[in-house]
């Protein structure tokens, strides 16, 4: 049974030093793709929210930015936690949430159901934040694009089958489309929209 008490803690211990860090290294993540970041700061979200993907909630989402949740998340504590920590509003529809937040195990849905900009303004697309058990037990994938030399390779454990579709339609919306960030537990990658993605032969 969820208590109010579960909204008040669980929070960053020092909240503006810690999104500062939080920050500088999802911005790293995000210039360099599938770069490997780590949450080292203390903080404990209501499950099923892992701390990575929490912990960049209390960092980028504010009164501004509207938050779209899986049903499992939104049956959860975390509504109430999001209120009282950062006061981002709730959006009920996919194409109106800034930001959105899929647990593990959730139904990942498909990228084109969310914000994708517009040519004028690309920055009004949606981030999605999405939970794998594992950045580093799946299938081999190769990434290529700004701010990756060469090559880079990735193996998150979870996306859909129909991800890497889903991801080169994205990609050929330039510069409009969604930018995802994988997180597992307190790791977490970055895959903004001008990144190729390809399957490694096994």
């Amino acid at each position: 049974m969820q208590t109010a008490s579960e909204s008040l803690v669980g929070g960053f211990a020092d909240a503006v030093h810690d999104a500062q860090s939080v920050f500088r290294s999802l911005m790293d993540a995000l210039a360099r793709p599938g770069t490997l970041g780590t949450v080292t700061e203390v903080i404990q979200p209501p499950p099923p929210l892992g701390i990575a993907a929490g912990a960049i909630l209390l960092t980028l989402c504010d009164h501004d930015t509207s938050i779209w949740l899986t049903p499992a998340l939104l049956r959860s504590a975390l509504p109430a936690w999001i209120g009282f920590h950062t006061v981002a509003p709730l959006a009920a529809e996919k194409n109106e949430a800034k930001f959105a937040f899929v647990d593990a195990g959730a139904m990942v849905p498909p990228l084109s159901h969310f914000a994708l900009g517009s040519q004028e303004y690309p920055d009004r697309s949606a981030t999605l934040v999405i939970e794998l058990p594992s950045l580093e037990a799946g299938p081999k994938l190769q990434l290529t694009g700004p701010g990756i030399r060469e090559t880079a390779t990735i193996a998150p454990k979870g996306l859909p089958e129909t991800f890497l579709r889903q991801w080169t339609d994205n990609r050929a919306l330039f510069p409009r489309g969604v930018d995802v960030v994988l997180t597992s537990g307190r790791q977490f990658l970055a895959l903004p929209r001008t990144t190729k993605i390809t399957q490694m032969e096994a």
